[in-house]
């Protein structure tokens, strides 16, 4: 069954945004010597929550990722075939730091059951101080 995760469009989209978050990172590196901390919440769905705890345990393990929640009830409505397409599917929000994400994705591409699985990072641009230096 094809998901968001295996869209085409949806793949390009995904880079657009994840290029656009390294851009973010590169101009931030300019400006700031504490650049390469920039943090960062990446977005991936996936259709069980047995594969996201799975997902979530090889991040953390390897310590790629500070926290994952795993947010159920999500409903994806996308294009595939010409025709329009929905499931049902489970997000994760993974907050990293931006030096991590190549990592991430390699990861979730390598665990993840979609061939083509959504992974979209935005930068975090600010919050609670205490909780950004804890995710460093």
């Amino acid at each position: 069954e094809q998901t968001c995760g295996y869209h085409t469009h949806k793949h390009k989209v995904a880079g657009r945004v994840a290029y656009a978050s390294r851009r973010y990172i590169q101009n931030r590196t300019t400006m700031s010597a504490s650049a390469s901390s920039a943090k960062i919440a990446v977005y991936v769905t996936v259709p069980s929550k047995e594969l996201g705890v799975k997902i979530a345990n090889s991040l953390l393990t390897d310590k790629l990722a500070a926290c994952v929640n795993i947010i159920p009830g999500i409903e994806s409505y996308y294009w595939w075939e010409n025709k329009i397409e929905s499931d049902s599917e489970l997000l994760l929000m993974i907050k990293s730091r931006s030096e991590l994400l190549e990592a991430i994705t390699a990861r979730v591409v390598e665990v993840h059951e979609y061939d083509v699985p959504e992974v979209i990072s935005v930068p975090i641009l600010g919050g609670n101080e205490k909780y950004l230096k804890w995710i460093q």
